[in-house]
C-alpha cells in the first residue's frame, strides 16, 4: 500500500505574497552596477590605468634598469626635451617633425578613398558583399604580415613593382624604400592599402542609417546627385566622420610597425616616426624616465588634437 500526498495549494495572504514576488520586478541591488561594470573596470586598471601611472611615476624619475638606485629628477627629463643644445631634443623633435607629416600626408587619403569606396559599396549590383569582403581583408592581416610582403614588392633590386617598372620601359630602378620621397609614397601607400577597409566599413553602417525620405525630398528639389552627397550625405555623416576622423588621426600618429619594417627609419632617420624613436630610447638605451616623458609629450598633443576635432566638428553641427 502506498500513501501519496499532494501539498495543498496557498490560499490567503501567503498566495499573494508569493503573486506579487513572481510578478513584480525584483529591486536591483545598490551593487549590481558595479558588478557588470567590475570586468571592464579590472581590464581598464590593469592595461591602462597602471601603465599610465607607472609611466607618469617613471618619467619624474632617471628610470634605467642597469642603476642600482632611480633617483627623483622632477621634471627634469621634460627640461631636456626642450632644450635646443641636447642631442635628444634634436632627435625626438625630428621624430616627431616624421610624424606629423605622415599623419598630414596619410589622413587625407584614409578619410576620402574610405568614403568614396563605401559610396560604391552602398549601391546595389552582384557581387556587392565580395567585395566589400575583398577590401577589407588586409586589414585582418598582422602588420608583420604586411612589411614582409610590401618589403617583397618594394625592394629596390628585387622588387617586384621595379620589375613590371621596368619591363613597361621604366630602366631607373625606383628607391622605394631608400630615398625620399619615395619611402613617404610608399609608407603611405602600404597603410592606405591596409586600413581603408576599416574605415570604409565604418562609413557603410553610416550610410545605411541615412534616411531614403531625405535623398527623395532633395530629389523633388531638383538637387542633382553632388548636391545630395553636399547637403544630405556629410550633414547626416558628421558623427561617423568626427569618429573615423579622431581614431585615423591615432593610429596615424601612432604608427611604428610599417616604418620599422619597410624603411628602419631611413633615410637618415627621415622616417623614424617618434614611437619608433621612444621605443629606441626606452627599450634599447634602456633610459625608460625620459621615453616615458616623450610618450606623455605626444599623448597631450594628441588628447589636443581630438579635442580640436570634436570642437571644429560640433561646431559645424550647431
Amino acid at each position: 500500500m502506498t500513501a501519496t500526498t499532494t501539498a495543498a495549494p496557498a490560499t490567503g495572504p501567503v498566495a499573494g505574497a508569493r503573486a506579487a514576488a513572481t510578478l513584480s520586478p525584483s529591486r536591483p541591488r545598490p551593487w549590481t552596477p558595479y558588478l557588470f561594470l567590475a570586468p571592464f573596470l579590472l581590464i581598464f586598471g590593469t592595461f591602462v590605468l597602471v601603465p599610465a601611472v607607472s609611466g607618469l611615476w617613471m618619467s619624474l624619475h632617471n628610470w634605467d634598469f642597469f642603476l642600482p638606485d632611480r633617483p627623483f629628477v622632477g621634471l627634469q627629463n621634460y627640461v631636456d626635451l626642450f632644450t635646443p643644445d641636447a642631442l635628444v631634443a634634436q632627435q625626438f623633435w625630428e621624430s616627431m617633425r616624421a610624424t606629423g607629416l605622415f599623419v598630414v600626408l596619410s589622413v587625407p587619403l584614409l578619410m576620402a578613398i574610405p568614403l568614396g569606396l563605401a559610396l560604391l559599396l552602398n549601391q546595389r549590383f552582384r557581387g556587392r558583399t565580395f567585395f566589400r569582403a575583398v577590401f577589407f581583408a588586409p586589414y585582418v592581416l598582422g602588420v608583420s604580415v604586411i612589411g614582409l610582403l610590401w618589403q617583397y614588392l618594394l625592394n629596390g633590386n628585387t622588387g617586384l613593382i621595379n620589375g613590371y617598372l621596368a619591363q613597361l620601359g621604366v630602366t631607373e630602378a625606383v628607391p622605394w624604400l631608400t630615398a625620399t620621397p619615395w619611402v613617404w609614397i610608399s609608407l603611405v601607400g602600404v597603410t592606405v592599402w591596409w586600413t581603408m577597409g576599416f574605415n570604409s566599413v565604418v562609413y557603410l553602417a553610416g550610410l545605411q542609417n541615412v534616411d531614403d525620405a531625405l535623398y527623395d525630398a532633395a530629389k523633388v528639389d531638383g538637387a542633382n546627385r553632388w548636391q545630395q552627397f553636399v547637403h544630405v550625405t556629410i550633414p547626416q555623416l558628421r558623427p561617423v566622420i568626427l569618429f573615423v576622423l579622431t581614431m585615423t588621426v591615432l593610429a596615424s600618429a601612432n604608427m611604428f610597425g610599417q616604418s620599422y619594417l619597410l624603411t628602419a627609419g631611413n633615410p637618415s632617420n627621415e622616417t623614424r616616426t617618434a614611437i619608433m624613436f621612444i621605443a629606441e630610447v626606452g627599450l634599447e638605451q634602456f633610459r625608460m624616465g625620459l621615453a616615458a616623458a616623450m610618450s606623455y609629450l605626444l599623448a597631450l598633443l594628441l588628447i589636443a588634437v581630438s579635442a580640436l576635432n570634436f570642437l571644429f566638428l560640433r561646431q559645424k553641427e550647431s
